[in-house]
């Protein structure tokens, strides 16, 4: 059984009034994480599920521990990930291989659960492993999702938006630094309270990069990429985390384009 979960790309954000939890402005993007989950043939040698990324097994903190979660023999479980977004780079790409095994292990399976409980189960696994706060919510979902993840407001836009990736920030790093998200707190708090009640993607963008400056997140590549985009009259930011770069008003000025996914994860 195949699943897709859109990436995601948080454009602000701010801790939650728990220590699991986020509010934010993010958006669903038509790349993401495919899972194709199936009974594993050959358990020897092996304890817990196979996991692999592009056919090589790897250790994927969150989409085991989200297995270790559900009701089936670990052993049992074949979980291959196909990567249509950089992973580790702010696109939510463990959120969304989450999501998209516990969908598909769910109907592999039957196990008959709800899609509000695998969604917790999804979150759960993701805050444990310190992959992430909230992703799920808006690969969920899809469109914009501005909120939290109890009450989230979904916007429908038909956009496109590129991007270029540089490298990798450690969400978890960046979690557990006490300065940084105190400047988070103060300053995303800030941007979230004064966003209008329809916002655009392009003034959310704008924002996003004022937020961005004012945590001191961005590398020099990150700067000069947002500046060529504003040299051509669009408008970018940094995905949250990652040391990437996203735009929306411009054609060809960075390396990749996708559009925004209308609708979240879905069973393929």
């Amino acid at each position: 059984m195949r699943a897709f979960a859109p990436g995601s790309v948080t454009a602000v954000f701010a801790p939650g009034e728990t220590a699991d939890q986020s509010k934010g402005a993010s958006v669903a993007i038509a790349d993401g994480m495919i899972a194709d989950v199936q009974q594993a043939r050959d358990e020897t040698d092996r304890d817990g599920p196979l996991v692999t990324v592009g056919g090589e097994p790897t250790a994927f903190e969150p989409v085991e521990l989200a297995l270790g979660k559900l009701d089936l023999p670990d052993a049992a479980v074949r979980a291959d990930l196909t990567a249509e977004v950089p992973i580790g780079r702010g696109f939510g790409a463990s959120g969304a291989a989450t999501l998209a095994t516990v969908l598909a292990v769910n109907e592999e399976f039957d196990l008959s659960m709800t899609r509000e409980d695998l969604l917790e189960v999804a979150h759960r696994a993701e805050v444990e492993a310190g992959t992430g706060l909230g992703d799920v919510f808006v690969q969920n979902r899809g469109g914009l999702v501005v909120g939290d993840g109890g009450e989230p407001q979904k916007f429908a836009r038909e956009t496109t938006i590129e991007y270029s990736s540089f490298g990798s920030i450690a969400t978890e790093g960046a979690l557990a630094d006490d300065d940084l998200m105190a400047r988070v707190q103060r300053e995303g708090t800030a941007v979230l309270d004064a966003l209008p009640d329809d916002p655009a993607l392009a003034d959310l963008t704008r924002k996003s990069w004022a937020f961005a400056q004012a945590i001191d997140l961005p590398t020099e590549e990150v700067r000069e990429a947002v500046e060529a985009v504003e040299a051509a009259g669009g408008t970018a930011s940094m995905a949250m985390v990652g040391e990437t770069v996203f735009a929306v008003g411009v054609e060809g000025v960075l390396e990749n384009q996708t559009e925004v996914c209308p609708e979240g994860a879905e069973l393929r």
